[in-house]
């Protein structure tokens, strides 16, 4: 059985992924442990694993790929990106991921680090996404390689069209895939798939959902990755905002209406954005499971 990602989606499967991130602590470390034995009964297609600004976690985004790999049999996909890597770093790197039996790569170009504004490639490095791409198609071409999209443009992005032009030129590097930026208007993801179509863009989309879980959260990250919050769903957050389990609820009754939304139109799954949490990610299955989405 192939082990690419690309292959998943054929025959009108949908695909079902989550998304971990390395942890900095034990607690953490024990919580991802959790995280990771609660969803293994709902078989997800695959995770991916982030991968810290300048490398900053790739020894454990490799440690706990290979953990979420052998531990509970998962199809890991570890992140990369360009951030502080010269060429000869990143060929290093994609060796390890190769010696370590990784198939999949999110190819990314990565935040700045910490304490800095603007992306500033190693002066032996790569500058975009789509370099990154062209990088591993022309030296380890066997990889699978997973993008990112912004249904809702990417914050850097002077425009909604020179963002999907450099979407287009990834993909013509060789990405095999796109998975998109959290959203809550299905809307938007629709509008984006449409678009990209129209652009001869023709790789799976897959929509990234994020179980909103407070009304903290939901603001923080919106703020940092420029998607909007319908007022719907902010006044419902609002409202409970100083109960965690009924904030919890409400993430995932909103995330639970998006998913089926998604599925119903055609999307080719979903991709969940859990922060190593368990809690809302298994509710949010057994009530999928429980309506037979």
């Amino acid at each position: 059985m192939s082990r690419d990602i690309l292959s998943k989606f054929a025959d009108g499967h949908k695909v079902f992924s989550v998304e971990f991130f390395p942890p900095k602590t034990e607690e953490g470390a024990r919580q991802i442990l959790r995280t990771a034995h609660a969803l293994k009964a709902h078989e997800p297609d695959f995770v991916s694993i982030t991968y810290g600004a300048g490398g900053s976690s790739r020894e454990r985004t490799i440690e706990y790929g290979e953990l979420l790999r052998d531990l509970f049999g998962f199809e890991v996909m570890p992140h990369l990106t360009c951030v502080g890597h010269s060429r000869d770093e990143l060929t290093s790197i994609l060796e390890r991921f190769q010696e370590s039996d990784f198939h999949n790569i999110m190819t990314l170009r990565g935040d700045p680090p910490k304490g800095q504004t603007s992306f500033e490639p190693h002066p032996d490095g790569l500058r975009y996404a789509s370099d990154l791409v062209a990088f591993i198609k022309e030296r380890f071409p066997n990889f699978c390689l997973g993008v990112g999209g912004y249904p809702e443009k990417h914050p850097e992005a002077m425009d909604m069209d020179t963002d999907l032009a450099n979407l287009q030129t990834k993909v013509n590097a060789g990405a095999d895939f796109i998975t998109t930026q959290l959203f809550f208007n299905n809307a938007d993801y629709f509008t984006f798939v449409e678009r990209c179509r129209g652009l001869g863009i023709e790789v799976p989309i897959l929509p990234g959902v994020m179980p909103a879980m407070s009304f903290d959260q939901v603001n923080r990250f919106c703020g940092f990755c420029g998607a909007r919050v319908p007022r719907e769903l902010a006044a419902k957050l609002e409202c409970v905002k100083d109960d965690p389990e009924a904030s919890e609820a409400v993430g995932v009754e909103w995330a639970l209406q998006q998913i089926r939304g998604l599925l119903d139109r055609g999307a080719p799954g979903v991709h969940l954005y859990i922060m190593n949490r368990s809690g809302a990610a298994i509710a949010l299955m057994e009530k999928l499971r429980a309506a037979k989405v």
